[in-house]
């Protein structure tokens, strides 16, 4: 019910954003015409040549359409700052995120009074112990006009840290290091990634996602050493398909590296042994077009969440010493009035998201038998899987 609070304050700003203004008139773009063919197919894009973002003619126009803007909304100005002012007063000045334990550390992040960006904190053993600030964002954006911290992975050991930094939104990660013993930034810096790094489990092999420099679209799946040049690093994975997008992560058990292959209706994985980086991945079911599966690991077993004769998909688990779908046997039965949407796998449960009757239910079994779910004491509520 809070945000009712904003409605009358949002309602007056449309209405004054909108009031009329004839003799202002935005700025229009040039037409040029620009034949592009594929698969046989060819169109014209007029604004093509708006995609040079270092054309000073592009340039200009978008500054054209800022003044625009800032002309057709001076009248509005005192209402958006009083807008902005109610908004953040609804904001706690001072927050801080529920920690969760990992590897013997307890991990949160925490928002200081006046400052804009996180500062992300350990503490070893209890929560009562001394604080590590592992970064501090507000110090990486000193001096940026723009700055968003990409994935945040921890070497086994503790000591490393691997984060994603991009400074001109275009989601252009740069992967640096730091020791977090130290408080040393290595010199190892890895351009044009999705921002995240997977850690093999011998502490100095990590494992990214590059992109294409023109579609940003994530290609390949690239092995670095800690120490060593960027240059060496080593193609692991190239999707060569133009529809597919490629990802790495570690399973929950820390025994396995998964690369990802996916388009709208078709998934691919493969699965490396994480105390083996030298070793080569191998595929756990080959692509088969329309067939969507996500993997996770326990104990012996690779579990599947797939659409394999499940419309709403279904849960499987399969061997690691045998992993293509004729080998997978059914854990969670399809049902054609739930949708299995997804699962995480624990020491002594199995956490099953659920969509019935439109509403996020979480499902909890233990392996030793006996499930429930979770009772949120609310008919209607958002439940968000991180």
């Amino acid at each position: 019910m809070k945000n009712l609070v904003l409605l009358p304050a949002i309602i007056l700003f449309l209405l004054a954003a909108c009031s009329k203004n004839e003799k202002i008139m935005p700025p229009v773009a040039k037409k040029v015409k620009k034949e592009l063919t594929t698969h046989g197919d060819t169109r014209v894009d007029n604004y093509y040549w708006m995609n040079e973002r270092e054309n000073p003619e592009v340039i200009a126009h978008l500054e054209a359409e800022n003044a625009y803007k800032d002309a057709v909304m001076k009248h509005t100005e005192t209402l958006q700052e009083k807008l902005f002012e109610e908004i953040k007063s609804k904001i706690k000045p001072e927050n801080e995120s529920v920690p969760y334990k990992k590897n013997g550390y307890y991990y949160y992040y925490k928002q200081l009074p006046g400052k804009e960006y996180d500062v992300n904190c350990r503490k070893k053993g209890s929560l009562d112990a001394e604080e590590e600030v592992m970064l501090d964002e507000n110090v990486l954006a000193e001096g940026q006009e723009f700055f968003m911290l990409g994935g945040l992975s921890v070497s086994p050991n503790n000591k490393l840290i691997a984060y994603g930094v991009d400074t001109v939104s275009r989601r252009k990660y740069t992967i640096n290091f730091k020791n977090l013993e130290t408080g040393e930034t290595l010199e190892d810096a890895i351009p044009l990634t999705t921002g995240s790094a997977v850690w093999a489990n011998d502490n100095k092999t990590v494992y990214y996602t590059l992109k294409d420099d023109v579609t940003l679209r994530s290609e390949k799946i690239m092995k670095h050493v800690v120490g060593t040049p960027v240059e060496d690093d080593v193609e692991v994975f190239y999707e060569e398909d133009e529809t597919f997008s490629v990802f790495i992560f570690k399973t929950k058990s820390q025994k396995y590296l998964i690369i990802g292959s996916e388009s709208t209706l078709t998934s691919e994985y493969r699965f490396l042994d994480a105390n083996n980086p030298e070793g080569e991945f191998k595929i756990v079911q080959p692509r088969v077009r329309g067939l969507e599966y996500s993997v996770d690991h326990f104990g012996n077993d690779f579990y599947i969440r797939t659409n394999l004769n499940a419309l709403n998909f279904r849960l499987m688990k399969t061997p690691v010493t045998a992993t293509e779908k004729e080998n997978w046997t059914e854990v969670i039965a399809h049902r054609s009035d739930v949708y299995f949407s997804g699962f995480d796998i624990l020491k002594d449960y199995l956490v099953v998201t659920e969509r019935i009757e439109g509403i996020n239910q979480l499902r909890v079994i233990s392996w030793k038998g006996g499930e429930y779910y979770i009772d949120f004491d609310e008919e209607v509520y958002t439940l968000v899987r991180m």
